[in-house]
């Protein structure tokens, strides 16, 4: 019984602007109508249990919801309160998982890489499979096409005709001397950052070789509370874990550890360069998305969200256009996207942490404009949601319905506004939006006041236990 765990915590600061804090690049599409979270679902096996899915509270709405848009179910979303890194994660999933009457099989996956050629991907898990069963701990090497520094290694022992290797030595992301050291000796694999083993194994391993991450992930899910699909951990005692990733935590110190080599046109997506050499290009080796029109271009990247970009006689660029952000570098520093992600946080930007339109687990609001003292919204609620009962200390807002019907309560009174009646929220007034049609509801926002920040949003009742 294959049991997938999908690991969900990255922030994807390298394909900035696009991919940002509250939506990373697993909650985004990036050349198909399914985000990358969804493709790794959809690509597990057929026979595969449903998937246990393991993220942080800011994106448990995110995950819920395009587990819906599929039509696909988990076993529980683990809420973690912050990231510890790999090997805290996967032991959580084991944990959870793991009784006295089951032990499966853990396919451990991340949940932002691409895998164009599922059928291979589909024939390594079956050999890891085989590998789990006698014991074995799996990862994945992917055979390298060039010396890349972008990658972490596996030294594997080499033999012809094998289906699987055991394993020499891990090694960190290399210098281009050493990447090209590696790739020319041949004995060297990528490290995919996939395993697969059996959950008492896992678990026999990390009590041996990090029994301070398992004693911790033991303590967090002592009373660990069932909300819906989100499994809410025992927050002080995971704070206590150590931060390691399995590699250093087990795969380093075991005797049990082999790879599976694997050829299926994989992509971890770390950057946009990385993303580029994915995708299918014109005959000036350009990669166009979106309304962009290009003239003596070559070996570009652009990308436009939502208006006409165009670039004239240039060459070896990055061109990402979003609604509230431009970036334009050289493909050769498109790895040092994070350093502006890193100032942008510094000047507590809010670019850094989310998009213009913002998703709530009631639906979305589209920031339509700024000004000195006033702020205008798109708010769209989707059926049966409703937003937080709640008020403002530093704010009015006036509401004019778009299309649907609101049910509005302001104060002690509850009434119902159809297309274009309006409504105005006094400052300091209890209030809340809430669609009881069967179509979306759209209304126009705007906020007057001194501050108009998101935290100020005193919540007195609320669906989703937010804070």
């Amino acid at each position: 019984m294959i049991a997938p765990i999908i690991i969900s915590g990255g922030s994807g600061t390298r394909l900035w602007p696009l991919s940002r804090k509250l939506q990373p690049k697993q909650f985004i599409s990036l050349g198909n109508d399914t985000t990358l979270f969804q493709d790794t679902i959809l690509r597990l096996p057929k026979e595969a249990k449903d998937p246990i899915i393991i993220c942080n509270e800011d994106h448990r709405f995110l995950a819920a919801e395009q587990l819906r848009e599929i039509n696909k179910l988990s076993t529980g979303i683990i809420l973690e309160p912050i990231g510890k890194n790999t090997a805290p994660a996967i032991a959580l999933a084991a944990l959870k998982l793991y009784s006295s009457s089951e032990d499966p099989i853990l396919l451990v996956l991340p949940a932002d890489h691409m895998i164009e050629d599922t059928q291979s991907f589909h024939e390594a898990i079956k050999i890891a499979e085989t590998l789990a069963i006698q014991n074995k701990l799996v990862t994945f090497g992917i055979l390298p096409n060039k010396a890349e520094t972008g990658y972490g290694y596996i030294e594997a022992e080499m033999n012809l005709n094998s289906k699987f290797y055991n394993i020499k030595s891990f090694k960190e992301k290399p210098s281009q001397t050493n990447a090209n050291k590696y790739f020319k000796s041949g004995k060297y694999l990528w490290n995919s950052g996939m395993f697969m083993f059996k959950s008492s194994i896992y678990l026999q391993e990390l009590e041996k070789f990090a029994p301070e991450i398992l004693a911790c992930c033991k303590n967090s899910l002592k009373d660990e509370r069932q909300d819906h699909d989100f499994i809410r951990l025992i927050n002080e005692e995971f704070l206590k874990c150590p931060e390691l990733s399995i590699d250093y935590a087990v795969m380093e110190h075991t005797k049990s550890s082999v790879v599976v080599p694997l050829d299926a046109n994989w992509n971890d997506v770390g950057s946009w360069e990385s993303l580029m050499s994915s995708k299918l290009k014109d005959t000036e080796g350009n990669v166009v998305e979106g309304d962009v029109i290009l003239d003596n271009v070559e070996n570009t990247f652009a990308y436009s969200s939502n208006r006409l970009v165009s670039a004239v006689g240039v060459s070896g660029l990055i061109i990402v256009d979003t609604s509230d952000a431009l970036l334009v570098t050289s493909k050769e520093y498109s790895q040092n996207i994070k350093n502006i992600v890193a100032k942008l946080k510094d000047q507590n930007r809010p670019e850094a942490v989310n998009h213009r339109k913002v998703f709530r687990p009631w639906g979305y609001y589209d920031s339509l404009d700024v000004g000195d003292g006033f702020q205008a919204k798109r708010i769209c609620v989707k059926p049966g949601e409703k937003i937080s009962l709640q008020k403002h200390k530093h704010r009015s807002e006036h509401w004019v319905v778009v299309s649907g019907t609101a049910k509005i309560t302001c104060g002690d009174k509850i009434y119902n506004l159809e297309k274009n009646q309006s409504t105005y929220i006094p400052k300091g007034e209890v209030h809340r939006l809430e669609n009881e049609g069967a179509v979306d509801l759209e209304i126009i926002e705007v906020q007057t006041g001194d501050y108009l920040g998101e935290d100020d949003i005193i919540r007195l009742e609320d669906d989703y236990e937010r804070d």
